[in-house]
C-alpha cells in the first residue's frame, strides 16, 4: 500500500485525484492544496517554485509519501524540474490532453480551454506542434472559470451567463471545435455545464492518462491489494473559506481537513 500525494493550488486537482483513486483504490491518499497562494497563475515563476517545492517537500517528509502527483497544469510546467531535483521519489505532472484530442476530432478543429499562463507557454505550443500537426487548435485562457469551479465545489450555482460568454465564439463563430481539451484541472468540475452549452463537443482531460502513469509507476508493489485506503486533505491556510470545504472534500473520500504546519 502506497502513500500518494496529490497537490494543487485549489480544488481542481480533485478531478485528477478522483481518477487515480478509482483506478487504484487500495492506496492511501493525501490531497494538499495551497490555498494561501491560490491561484498559482498569478504568481511569478520563482514564487510558484518556492511555494510548491516547500509545501510538497514538507508533506513528503511528514507523511512518508511514495509518489507525488502535481495536479495543476501551471505548476507542472514550471515547478516539476525543481521538485524532481529535490525529491527522491517519482513526481508526476499533468499536461494538456492534446494528443488524445487530435485522435478524437472529426472536423480537425480542437479547442484548448486553459489558464492564460498555460495557453501562452512555449511548452503548450510544442505539444500542439508535436501531437496535432495539421489540426486547427484554438486557444482560450479563462482564469475566471477557475474561480467559478471553486465556487461550484463550495455549493454555489455556476454562472451560466459567464460560461456562455467565455465559450461564445466557439459556440456561434465560424470556427467551431468538435473536441475540447480541458487544459486546467479545475475545468472538469464544470464539465456538465460545458456540455449543456456545447452538447456536440467531446470533452477531453488529463485525468485518465495521469492515473495510468501512476499505476505504471506503482506496478512494482504487490498486486494483491484489496479494499480501500484512507484519504485525508491538507491546506496551507485553514481559514473560514477552507473550513467550508470540509463537506465537499468528504464527498470525495477525504475524511479530514488539516492545515499544513511547516
Amino acid at each position: 500500500m502506497a502513500n500518494i500525494l496529490v497537490f494543487d493550488s485549489g480544488m481542481g486537482g480533485l478531478t485528477v485525484y478522483g481518477e487515480i483513486r478509482r483506478t487504484l483504490p487500495a492506496h492511501n491518499y493525501f490531497y494538499c492544496f495551497d490555498n494561501a497562494h491560490f491561484p498559482y497563475g498569478e504568481l511569478s515563476e520563482p514564487e510558484l517554485i518556492s511555494a510548491c517545492t516547500g509545501l510538497v517537500s514538507h508533506m513528503v517528509a511528514e507523511h512518508a509519501i511514495d509518489l507525488v502527483v502535481i495536479a495543476c497544469n501551471t505548476a507542472s510546467t514550471i515547478a516539476l524540474p525543481s521538485l524532481r531535483a529535490t525529491l527522491s521519489i517519482p513526481v508526476v505532472g499533468v499536461v494538456p490532453a492534446i494528443k488524445p484530442a487530435a485522435a478524437l476530432t472529426r472536423n480537425g478543429c480542437i479547442g484548448l480551454l486553459a489558464t492564460p499562463g498555460t495557453v501562452s507557454r512555449e511548452y503548450t505550443h510544442e505539444l500542439i506542434a508535436q501531437f496535432a500537426p495539421g489540426k486547427q487548435v484554438l486557444l482560450k485562457g479563462a482564469t475566471e472559470l477557475v474561480i467559478e469551479a471553486e465556487r461550484k465545489l463550495a455549493g454555489q450555482p455556476v454562472n451560466m451567463g459567464l460560461l456562455r460568454e467565455v465559450l461564445a465564439d466557439w459556440m456561434e463563430g465560424e470556427e467551431r471545435p468538435d473536441t475540447l481539451v480541458l487544459g486546467c484541472t479545475h475545468f472538469p468540475l464544470l464539465g456538465d455545464e460545458i456540455r449543456q452549452l456545447m452538447p456536440e463537443c467531446q470533452l477531453v482531460d488529463s485525468g485518465n492518462a495521469v492515473a495510468r502513469r501512476v499505476a505504471h509507476l506503482l506496478a512494482a508493489l504487490p498486486s494483491t491489494l484489496t479494499g480501500e485506503g484512507q484519504g485525508h486533505a491538507y491546506c496551507s491556510l485553514l481559514d473560514a473559506r477552507a473550513q467550508k470545504l470540509t463537506a465537499p472534500l468528504q464527498a470525495w473520500g477525504l475524511s479530514s481537513l488539516e492545515e499544513v504546519l511547516c
